[in-house]
């Protein structure tokens, strides 16, 4: 058994990338240290003609603009929902998994342990942290963890943004992104114990150290679950009342009252993960994951009610629509929809889609937007 550092079945789809990238390698990129090296955290994304139909995994809304981020640096915006542009400077070309936007001020994260920032809605990037395999680690013991993935990242002011990702890995900065401090989450009884990491430096150079690493695909071995105590987390929402909720691997659930300072751990009634959470009013949740398995909660996750769905497809994405409503998409095309929180769940199935691994409403219609591993579509569900 093995711990999926994606958000499953998009995993299946990732690996299968990086296949075709060993057959079919790059051309090499020259490092500021004047050597040639096909790591992705070396390379600067292509601009490529079929980049809005490639995997892409995560979608927000900045300002007027939206952004969608997926495999290989991919960066997409467009005004309308309809026509799509490539940003040409995203510096690197690691697959990113999650976007959140506050204004103009962009954040992308993904594997490599890659944060980015844009502050110009998405047109330029910079690296704010890189965590590459093989470079110096902060704590011995830890190089299993070392260049983890990033799963999701959520600003909730220009100044204030929480990351979390694989092996209960929780990043918060307080400047923007300009420094990032990290710390796990392990289960402790019931409280969500944080074992401080050494700050990330965004400015260390650790490029060296990162070209003499062979591969950003990890062993066997390394896979292997070695802990019940660290869940990978998978994603975060925060809830009207400004309260944080995270969920992950093996049913984990955590939240926060105090802006992310200390957080209080749980446990969802079904061990599977969850890959997705929906924040409401007041302390209103919306929890979904494997298997089609949908868990609500109007007081932070004390008491769940399982939500009905008809489906055992995995559900990927999700967001909040007005009264308690709500759109979660996931594998096969799935889209299930209610337009309020007291209605039950409606499914409908958008079979070209493939997997789906986010939706956003367009601002016109009732069209949806949504991203998925055959790239970015308006549709309009039944």
């Amino acid at each position: 058994m093995h711990r999926s550092f994606f958000k499953f079945p998009l995993a299946s789809l990732i690996v299968l990338a990086a296949s075709a990238s060993a057959q079919n390698p790059p051309a090499a990129a020259t490092s500021t240290l004047g050597v040639q090296s096909a790591d992705p955290l070396l390379q600067t994304a292509e601009v490529m003609p079929l980049a809005e139909h490639s995997l892409l995994l995560d979608l927000a809304r900045s300002g007027e603009r939206l952004v969608a981020v997926g495999e290989r640096g991919h960066v997409l915006m467009s005004s309308d929902g309809k026509t799509w542009t490539q940003s040409a400077n995203v510096p690197v070309r690691s697959a990113l998994t999650a976007v959140s936007a506050v204004g103009a001020d962009v954040w992308a994260v993904g594997h490599d342990g890659i944060i980015l920032h844009s502050g110009n809605a998405g047109e330029t990037w910079e690296i704010q942290r890189r965590d590459p395999r093989g470079a110096a680690i902060a704590a011995a013991g830890d190089e299993i963890r070392q260049g983890a993935p990033l799963l999701d990242v959520l600003f909730s002011d220009p100044k204030h943004g929480i990351a979390i990702g694989a092996y209960s890995l929780l990043l918060t900065t307080s400047d923007g992104g300009k420094t990032w401090n990290g710390s796990r989450m392990v289960m402790a009884g019931g409280a969500a114990a944080e074992t401080p990491q050494a700050p990330a430096d965004a400015a260390a150079d650790d490029a060296q150290a990162a070209e003499e690493n062979d591969s950003a695909v990890f062993s066997e071995e390394e896979l292997e679950i070695a802990m019940e105590d660290d869940p990978h987390l998978n994603a975060i929402a925060r809830t009207a009342s400004g309260d944080y909720v995270i969920v992950g691997e093996r049913g984990a659930f955590f939240h926060s009252s105090d802006q992310g300072q200390t957080w209080t751990g749980g446990q969802l009634p079904y061990d599977g993960s969850m890959f997705g959470i929906i924040g409401f009013e007041g302390q209103h949740v919306l929890a979904f994951g494997l298997r089609g398995h949908v868990f609500e909660s109007r007081d932070l996750g004390a008491n769940w009610d399982e939500v009905a769905t008809g489906t055992e497809l995995s559900l990927m994405g999700g967001v909040a629509m007005d009264n308690g409503g709500a759109v979660i998409v996931g594998a096969n095309g799935v889209l299930l929809k209610r337009a309020s929180a007291s209605e039950p769940l409606a499914a409908s199935t958008f079979n070209e889609a493939g997997v789906i691994a986010g939706v956003l409403p367009a601002t016109d219609n009732n069209d949806l937007l949504i991203v998925s591993e055959n790239g970015i579509r308006r549709i309009q569900p039944k």
